[in-house]
């Protein structure tokens, strides 16, 4: 029941942000919205701790500042590589070792290393994600594991 009632709010509080309009016409067609989608959810069953993860709300507005400096730190990186007269590229691919214990933990390390730019994942193959990373310095930067112990941090909430 708690992940149906975050998801309401959620989509609510995204509806309103969204429209930027607050008269009684667009509020109350927000509402019907999302009840819609809310009632359509139910009847698929796919409300459930992966749906809405209710979970990670508690430690996600930390890693996300996190994750922001890193990307902003990766962001200079590749630009000093890439505006530099002699662009020193490595490429290389490596498999970076995931200790999340749900899917869902997988995927949000997944989508991290690829937000960071200069590396991308290519796949997940049971613990272990591929990446594809410009340089050895960066390809250091994902397989020193950083990364993964926040992910956890914030999946053990």
């Amino acid at each position: 029941m708690k992940h149906i009632v975050g998801l309401g709010v959620s989509l609510l509080a995204f509806w309103l942000v969204m429209s930027g309009v607050y008269t009684g016409l667009i509020i109350s067609l927000g509402v019907l919205s999302v009840a819609l989608v809310l009632y359509i959810a139910h009847r698929m069953d796919i409300h459930d701790h992966e749906t809405f993860p209710v979970h990670l709300t508690r430690g996600i507005f930390g890693y996300w500042k996190w994750l922001a400096r890193e990307v902003f730190k990766a962001n200079i990186d590749v630009a000093r590589i890439v505006l530099s007269r002699r662009m020193r590229l490595s490429p290389r691919i490596v498999r970076v070792r995931s200790s999340q214990h749900t899917d869902l933990g997988h995927v949000i390390l997944a989508n991290s290393i690829t937000l960071t730019p200069g590396t991308v994942s290519v796949e997940i193959e049971g613990d272990e994600i591929i990446v594809h990373a410009l340089t050895e310095e960066l390809a250091e930067g994902v397989l020193n594991g950083e990364m993964d112990r926040q992910v956890l941090a914030i999946e053990a909430h």
